[in-house]
């Protein structure tokens, strides 16, 4: 018989606010009408989970759930990122369980074939011994009823673009003879997937042959084998080459551990080191939505002597928080040094267009942060390494000098002030530029109705066909005999931003080579002076010999 069309007076959807209860497709256990869109939004105590589990499920098969299907999402909202999983066929979904109070149930149906559809019961869960990182859930045991304990959640099917999965009863000692198998992947992934332990502490053996992690570079256990793991010690970070990663964990009949704590990510490149003297990198997706529940971290480490100068290109996140007009939700932020326990240089969110900062050593750390719902853009970042200099001036002269480790891989010819034809010279271990106002294609220049003369340091990095060239605007107030060096561009021309003092942060630690720096500027100063008595000397002699005359 054929279903009916949705008729006026079916019961679709709606919210669900009891401690527990049950709902079902509409017309169930007959066949569910056709072209139906039903939200159920099921909402307990702040504080509490939602459990939800599926007696019966039958809809319309699809390879893709494209016709006839159910969702189920990890909040309120319909974004992607919080979409738990995509169900049609004969097999019914996983228990889950939300990361908060609140859960919302999708059923669609197209215009051609009508199943019985299925029926659900959920009931709010205490959440005591459920461990989150970010927000995502783990997803409970496959079981033809309700659960009991959340904390022998065990293996399922998890579809969203990030979250967390435990050992059962993590992090109390997981239980004998279990076998868990976690399948990560399917709808809406289509790039690798990235797996990060965060804690480990599994029963040791020769070979992990009595308890241990195995991973899969698919959705079964036939795929390529990525590693298998026991003990202490954290696995490495697993990158699979496919939109699927199995994990299984077997303990057996005796001796067993705290278990693990672990959290995957659709996509890669969200833990990333950078040793070259410039790069660029991007939010996981970027410029499409990055996934929920990440914590990413991107740490810049460049030569000793070197400064990092990091510019925003782009930058769009979850807005700040109306009730505290802080970044608390998704948020990105910058430390001086390699930790998180460096000096903070800043903290972002929103549509936010920083200004470029720079790190006042040679390590500097990016982390991102997002929560369980509201996705964005993401951002997109460039950075150079500050290379370390001394730039001093008299009142003729410009004195440069660059450490050659900073710039091992270059020739001096690379380095010059204003025109190739005032390459760098090398003296001992430095390369030193020493020249006059009047050359190198300086000029003079009012700033602050004060006048100033300005050239521009190049220092060529070029390789191949890939020109780049970093600029440095070289800056001396001769009256005051005051200089200063900004960096002005990288590879690309325009000016990166705007002048900003780099000071020398090594002036404490100069050896005998700028001691003579500083005695040749004195030098020179004194006998510009004793020129001027000479001359007056002289002049005054001339004076007294034509009087005499």
């Amino acid at each position: 018989s054929h279903p009916p069309l949705y008729p006026p007076g079916i019961k679709c959807g709606g919210v669900l606010s009891a401690p527990s209860g049950n709902f079902s497709s509409p017309n169930f256990p007959g066949l569910y009408p056709y072209e139906m869109e039903c939200t159920w939004l099921i909402v307990v105590a702040e504080g509490s989970s939602v459990l939800l589990s599926f007696s019966h499920f039958e809809l319309e098969y699809h390879a893709t759930c494209a016709y006839d299907y159910l969702q189920v999402y990890n909040g309120a909202t319909r974004d992607g990122g919080n979409l738990l999983g995509t169900f049609c066929g004969r097999s019914p979904p996983p228990p889950f369980s939300s990361a908060w109070h609140v859960m919302a149930v999708v059923f669609h149906s197209d215009r051609h074939v009508a199943k019985r559809g299925f029926a659900a019961a959920y009931r709010k869960g205490s959440g005591e011994g459920w461990q989150w990182w970010g927000n995502h859930p783990s997803v409970l045991p496959h079981h033809p009823h309700p659960p009991c304990l959340p904390t022998d959640a065990c293996g399922g099917q998890l579809t969203g673009l990030s979250g967390e999965i435990t050992s059962p009863r993590y992090p109390e000692s997981y239980p004998n003879d279990a076998e868990c198998r976690w399948s990560i992947g399917g709808a809406g992934s289509s790039g690798p997937l990235t797996l990060v332990f965060t804690d480990f502490q599994v029963e040791g053996s020769q070979g992990c042959g009595f308890d241990y992690v195995a991973l899969f570079d698919g959705p079964t256990t036939t795929a390529p084998r990525l590693g298998q793991y026991c003990g202490s010690a954290r696995p490495p970070h697993t990158v699979s080459s496919t939109p699927y990663l199995l994990i299984l964990f077997k303990s057996d009949f005796n001796i067993g551990g705290r278990g693990f704590k672990a959290h995957f990510y659709s996509g890669a490149g969200c833990q990333e080191v950078f040793t070259t003297i410039k790069g660029n990198f991007s939010s996981p997706r970027y410029p499409s939505f990055y996934p929920n529940n990440l914590k990413c971290q991107w740490s810049i480490q460049l030569p000793p002597g070197y400064r990092v100068k990091v510019f925003f290109l782009d930058i769009e996140l979850e807005g700040r928080s109306s009730l505290t007009g802080g970044c608390d939700y998704d948020h990105l932020a910058a430390f001086d040094g390699g930790t998180e326990n460096g000096s903070l240089l800043g903290r972002w969110c929103g549509q936010e267009s920083p200004a470029p900062i720079t790190s006042r050593h040679n390590r500097l750390l990016l982390v991102l942060h997002t929560d369980r719902n509201m996705a964005k853009r993401g951002f997109s970042i460039a950075y150079m390494g500050v290379v370390p200099m001394n730039v001093s001036c008299t009142r003729t002269d410009f004195h440069i000098q660059i450490p050659m480790q900073s710039l091992a891989q270059l020739e001096r010819n690379r380095i010059y002030l204003g025109t190739p034809s005032c390459a760098a010279q090398v003296f001992g271990r430095n390369f030193k530029i020493h020249t006059r106002f009047d050359t190198c294609g300086t000029e003079s220049q009012k700033r602050n109705n004060t006048s100033v003369i300005v050239s521009t340091l190049y220092i060529d990095f070029s390789a191949g066909d890939q020109e780049d060239v970093h600029q440095y605007e070289v800056q001396c107030e001769p009256k005051r005999k005051e200089a200063s060096v900004t960096l002005i561009a990288g590879p690309n021309p325009s000016r990166l931003s705007q002048a900003e003092s780099l000071v020398n942060a090594q002036q404490q630690e100069r050896g005998a080579t700028d001691t003579h720096e500083i005695k040749s500027q004195d030098t020179s100063d004194i006998v510009f002076i004793s020129i001027c008595i000479l001359a007056g000397l002289l002049m005054v002699v001339a004076v007294v010999g034509l009087v005499l005359l």
